[in-house]
């Protein structure tokens, strides 16, 4: 009841062989290499690859409101997991302060 059933592998109905793979040999016939065509020059002014970025002064300042936003809200992440482990940290020894007053305390009555 308790022991694990294992399924069963199929066995195979006859032998199996890999498909067999033939090799032909080819022959390389050097070429001539092709001439080095020259440059086209465009007719008018070359198109960028990709399209440039323009900084205005409102998307300057959308940035730099953006990151100070990012900044703010990640210090006040940080200062938080600061502040509770401080506050865990005094706690734990308000604890061990109290602990440690009753067990001497409760080996003076002895």
């Amino acid at each position: 009841m308790f022991r694990p059933k294992l399924p069963t592998m199929p066995q195979p109905t006859g032998t199996v062989t890999p498909p067999a793979v033939v090799i032909e040999p080819t022959t390389i016939t050097p070429g001539t290499p092709a001439p080095p065509s020259a440059p086209a020059v465009p007719a008018s002014a070359p198109v960028p690859s990709r399209p440039t970025v323009q900084l205005t002064p409102g998307t300057a300042l959308v940035l730099v409101g953006g990151g100070t936003a990012v900044v703010l809200v990640v210090g006040a992440v940080l200062v938080s997991m600061l502040l509770a482990v401080a506050i865990t940290a005094a706690s734990v020894a308000v604890c061990a302060v109290v602990l440690r007053s009753l067990l001497a305390s409760g080996a003076k009555r002895r």
